[in-house]
């Protein structure tokens, strides 16, 4: 149990570039893929630790609507996938279009999926 603790009080000790590298080894060498790979981490227990501001998001369809063919066309164009891929990327949804994105290009993508009918959300 004392082995658990110090983990986890290593976990909340890290960087937020240290928790993006976690997230990639994470994803890379086991094929986890955190959900909260982009959550922002505040240094320390020492309580005066400012928050960084969060610059990577993740775009997710949540759902296609009832525009099916528009949103598997609109994820086509947008992710550079195969018609194929990105039928089955619609079909999996919920699921990520893109992560580790700028602000203004997950609104961009977001705009661009919800004018095709997808409900989309931005993490």
């Amino acid at each position: 149990m004392a082995d658990v603790k110090a983990l986890a009080e290593q976990l909340v000790g890290l960087t937020v570039k240290e928790v993006q590298e976690l997230a990639d080894v994470l994803k890379s060498e086991y094929g986890i893929e955190p959900a909260a790979a982009a959550v922002v981490v505040a240094g320390g227990g020492d309580g005066g630790a400012a928050v960084e501001e969060k610059t990577a998001f993740n775009v997710i369809l949540k759902s296609a609507g009832a525009s099916k063919l528009n949103v598997v066309k609109v994820v086509k164009d947008l992710t550079g996938l195969g018609l194929k891929e990105a039928k089955e990327l619609v079909d999996g949804a919920p699921k990520a279009i893109k992560e580790g994105v700028s602000k203004a290009e997950a609104e961009d993508l977001k705009a661009k999926l919800t004018e095709a009918g997808a409900e989309v959300e931005i993490q």
